[in-house]
């Protein structure tokens, strides 16, 4: 009999039931469903059964038994390993290819290609080959003297590549591969880095910007800029100043030249000259302005030489002349240089006349539009014949001293209408204007630009 006072000491099936070690269903069974029964001793499988379960064990096991001795024995059933068998005959050793050989040259007066490139051992027959390959990119004919030209030639003795500057953006590369040459025109990978310049003149624009450790380069930049509306021989003055925004050209970390003057200010004489320089949306074409969006290309540059000569006879309708002593009319201005100065033409034209013309010297006359004409006496070589279209700017001979003429100098004359008029007086009229659509485009850059060159110091680094 139980005591009442004491719990019943739950039976081995409670135990179970309250958690212990035997399978609880996770739901309880229906309330009509048997409860499971107690577990009792495994069911032993028959005799036969056993053994048979007990060879397909011993055959698996004995099959991965087998499959890992034969990877332990056949490594190149591994992922990465070099296949097994017999080791593979070695490669006999090879030469190295015989270096390359490369042979700078600067090019002399006078000397062709041809000359270079036979007295670097190549024959007459690869010179002809090349120069006819390069032909449609470029005329070897034509190459300058004083530039740098690079050769290389490999082991044997063969050309193997060819570069020659054409200007301080780009040159030309010749490559030969399998006897065949290619050329291309290829641009320096030049690292631009914008800079500010200024100075003021004492005695020369050469002589300001030399001074400011710059390139004798950029005062002839400055020249061609601002050459439509400054005479910068016969027009500077002590104490004209410049100031400008220039793109330098860096290759390899050294200094190759100019880019670019996005902005640039003269002074010349009280007047103030501005140049601003717009690059079109649409044709990518760019070009100088001035604040109100005029050109600063005139009809007509001022010198013919571009600030590189010295004025040392006026227009005049009386003087004397120094050869025949007698006065008379002077009808042109006379620009004393060195034999060999470029002479550039000054406005868009056609050649009328060359040739040696008398008391003119070797001479050449130039038809423009409006019925405008000039004319550059006394030259040492004429490069255009008649019936050519010149460019602004374009060279079209050199400083001479040929007919009447005590020393080499230009004397340079302008015609409007057949009558000579003074061209250091007269006014000529700008050409191509900003187009109108793109002109608040043009004052946001003018802005920006203005403001970089009134506070430099907050933009550029010294």
């Amino acid at each position: 009999m139980t005591d009442p006072g004491k719990a019943a000491r739950p039976s081995r099936r409670g135990k179970q039931a309250a958690g212990g070690r035997d399978f609880q269903p996770e739901f309880p069974f229906p309330p009509d469903a048997p409860s499971p029964s107690r577990p009792g001793r495994k069911r032993r499988l028959p005799a036969r059964v056993r053994i048979a379960l007990a060879g397909a064990a011993l055959v698996v096991g004995l099959a991965a038994a087998g499959a890992v001795l034969f990877k332990a024995v056949r490594p190149d059933c591994f992922p990465g390993r070099p296949p097994a068998g017999p080791p593979p005959a070695a490669t006999p050793p090879t030469d190295a290819e015989p270096p390359w050989t490369t042979v700078e040259t600067i090019v002399e007066r006078g000397k062709t290609l041809s000359a270079i490139l036979s007295e670097n051992g190549l024959p007459a027959p690869e010179i002809d080959r090349l120069v006819k390959a390069a032909k449609p990119v470029f005329d070897f004919k034509r190459i300058v003297a004083g530039r740098r030209m690079k050769i290389s030639f490999d082991g044997a003795g063969a050309l193997r590549a060819l570069e020659y500057p054409v200007d301080e953006r780009s040159y030309i590369l010749v490559t030969s591969e399998g006897g065949a040459y290619e050329t291309e025109r290829k641009a320096y990978p030049f690292e631009v880095r914008p800079a500010y310049v200024d100075g003021v003149i004492r005695n020369s624009l050469y002589e300001a910007v030399v001074g400011r450790k710059e390139s004798p380069t950029l005062s002839w930049r400055l020249e061609e800029l601002f050459g439509w509306d400054i005479d910068f021989w016969a027009g500077l003055r002590e104490g004209d100043a410049f100031r400008l925004i220039v793109e330098k050209h860096y290759l390899d970390g050294e200094f190759a030249g100019y880019g670019h003057i996005p902005a640039a200010e003269f002074w010349n004489q009280g007047g103030l000259y501005r140049a601003f320089r717009f690059e079109y949306p649409d044709t990518k074409k760019a070009d100088h302005f001035d604040a109100g969006g005029g050109s600063l290309r005139k009809e007509f540059l001022k010198s013919p030489l571009l600030g590189r000569g010295r004025l040392t006879s006026r227009f005049s309708f009386s003087r004397l002349h120094p050869i025949r002593k007698v006065y008379r009319a002077h009808y042109g201005v006379d620009y004393a240089a060195p034999v060999g100065t470029p002479v550039y033409a000054t406005a868009d034209g056609t050649v009328l006349e060359t040739g040696a013309r008398g008391a003119a010297g070797r001479m050449i006359r130039l038809r423009h539009k409006n019925n405008f004409e000039t004319s550059y006496l006394h030259l040492s070589r004429i490069l255009v014949k008649k019936g050519d279209k010149v460019r602004s700017g374009q060279q079209i001979g050199t400083v001479g001293s040929t007919g009447e003429s005590t020393g080499p100098h230009l004397d340079y004359r302008i015609k409007e209408g057949g009558v000579y008029v003074n061209p250091l007086a007269k006014k000529f009229a700008p050409v191509e204007p900003l187009r109108p659509e793109f002109g608040e485009a043009f004052r946001r850059v003018m802005a920006v630009l203005a403001a970089a060159l009134d506070a430099p110091m907050a933009v550029f680094r010294k």
